[in-house]
C-alpha cells in the first residue's frame, strides 16, 4: 500500500472545541524548532507566564501552561491537592462535574455530590448547605462553564463561598477563559485549570493552568506522594520557575507553546474585555437567527454561555442527519449532545477566532438550508 501525507479540508468548526485557529498561530506552529532548555526558549515561556497572568487575572507566580490537554490539567488539580481520606465537596450539573468526582475518587478522596439539572447552574444554597453539613471539607470543586451544557456558574459566589468556609476551590474554567469574565485573583480562586483549544482559539493539547499560595502551600504540605510522577506540580515547578538555569523535567512541546504564545499576544493587544464583548455581540447575532428559525435554548438566558450554546433539536429532525449534511455540504461542524442531552441538543460554540459575524451567518445560513 502506497502511503501518501494528509491534506485536511478546510472545515468551519462550531462545535464544542476545538475552535477555528487564528492563521498566525498556525504559523506559529511552523518556526524553528528550540530546544526545551535553550535560553530564547527560557525566554519566550517567562512570557507565556505572564501572558496566562493576565488571562487568568491573577497574579499567581505558579502559572504555567500543563504539557497535555485540558483533563490533564483537571488532574494535576486533584492529584496534587486531594489526599487518600480527605473530603471535597464536588458540584454536578454536566458531564465535567461527574469528571470531577472521578478524579477525587481516583485520588482516594471522599466526593461529596451537589447534584444540579442540567442545564441549569449550580445552586449556591445547596453548596452552602453541604459546606455546612461537612465541615472537614478540604476543597469545594465546580465547572465555571459547562461544556456539556452551556450553563455559567457564579464562580465569583462559590470561590468565596469556599474562603467562608476554609475550603480551596478547584475550577474549570476549560470553556469560560479568554470568553466570559474570569477574575481569579478578585475571586478568590485557589486551582484554576482550561484548555488552549477553546476561546483561546490555539492548537489542542496544552492546558493553562493556575496555583493561589494557598494551594502550593496544601501541596508542600502533603505526607503522602502525588499519585502522578508527571503531574506532580511539585516537580514541573523547577522546569516553569526561576532565574536562568531550569531542571529538566520532560521534553516541553516546543511548537505548541509558540501557537499558546502568540495566541495569547493576540489576546492581550486585543484587550480581554474587549474579546469578552466580541463573544458576546456573536451570540446575540447566533440567538437572534436561531430564534427565527424557530430553534430554543437549553439553558435560562441569565445563565447562557455566550460561546457554547445549547440549543434543543426541532421536533422531527434527525440529529445526526443535519450534522452530516452541514459537514459534508458546507465543511460546518457543530457538536452534538452529551449526556443526558444526547439525541436532544446541538452545541453551538462561538469560541476565540470564530466569535465573528462571517462564521455566525454562514451557520444560520446552513442550518435552514438543511432543515428546510
Amino acid at each position: 500500500m502506497t502511503l501518501s501525507s494528509f491534506y485536511p479540508p478546510k472545515r468551519t468548526l462550531m462545535g464544542p472545541g476545538p475552535s477555528d485557529i487564528y492563521p498566525q498561530v498556525l504559523q506559529a506552529l511552523s518556526r524553528p524548532t528550540l530546544g526545551h532548555l535553550d535560553p530564547l526558549f527560557i525566554g519566550m515561556m517567562d512570557e507565556l507566564k505572564s501572558l496566562l497572568q493576565y488571562v487568568f487575572q491573577t497574579e499567581n507566580p505558579f502559572t504555567i501552561a500543563v504539557s497535555a490537554p485540558g483533563s490533564a490539567g483537571m488532574e494535576a488539580c486533584f492529584v496534587n491537592l486531594i489526599q487518600p481520606g480527605e473530603k471535597v465537596i464536588v458540584c454536578r450539573n454536566g458531564v465535567f462535574g461527574e469528571r470531577m468526582r472521578e478524579n477525587v475518587v481516583r485520588c482516594g478522596g471522599e466526593a461529596v455530590v451537589v447534584d444540579d439539572e442540567w442545564g441549569r447552574p449550580v445552586t449556591i444554597e445547596k453548596v452552602e448547605a453541604a459546606l455546612i453539613a461537612h465541615p472537614d471539607a478540604i476543597a469545594l470543586a465546580f465547572v465555571h462553564a459547562e461544556t456539556s451544557t452551556g450553563a455559567l456558574s457564579d464562580a465569583e459566589a462559590l470561590g468565596k463561598l469556599a474562603k467562608a468556609h476554609g475550603c480551596l476551590s478547584i475550577v474549570d474554567t476549560v470553556t469560560s477563559l479568554g470568553g466570559v469574565p474570569l477574575y481569579v485573583d478578585k475571586w478568590q480562586l485557589d486551582a484554576v485549570y482550561s484548555g488552549s483549544q477553546k476561546c483561546l482559539s490555539c492548537v489542542p493539547g496544552l492546558s493553562p493552568l493556575t496555583f493561589s499560595a494557598q494551594a502550593i502551600a496544601k501541596i508542600e504540605a502533603r505526607n503522602t506522594p502525588v499519585r502522578s510522577w508527571f503531574l506532580d506540580q511539585s516537580l514541573v515547578l523547577g522546569y516553569w520557575s526561576g532565574e536562568g538555569k531550569r531542571s529538566y523535567h520532560h521534553t516541553a512541546p516546543v511548537n505548541s507553546l509558540y501557537a499558546l504564545h502568540e495566541s495569547l499576544v493576540l489576546l492581550k493587544n486585543e484587550g480581554l474585555e474587549n474579546a469578552w464583548q466580541r463573544h458576546r455581540e456573536a451570540h446575540l447575532m447566533l440567538k437572534e437567527g436561531l430564534e427565527t428559525l424557530g430553534i430554543s435554548f437549553v439553558v435560562d438566558e441569565s445563565a447562557r454561555l455566550p460561546q457554547l450554546n445549547a440549543v434543543n433539536i426541532p421536533n422531527g429532525i434527525d440529529d445526526g442527519e443535519v450534522r452530516t449534511r452541514l459537514l459534508e455540504e458546507f465543511n460546518l461542524e457543530i457538536g452534538a449532545g452529551l449526556g443526558d442531552l444526547a439525541g436532544k441538543a446541538w452545541r453551538i460554540g462561538l469560541m476565540g477566532y470564530g466569535a465573528r459575524r462571517e462564521n455566525v451567518a454562514l451557520c444560520l445560513k446552513a442550518l435552514e438550508e438543511v432543515l428546510r
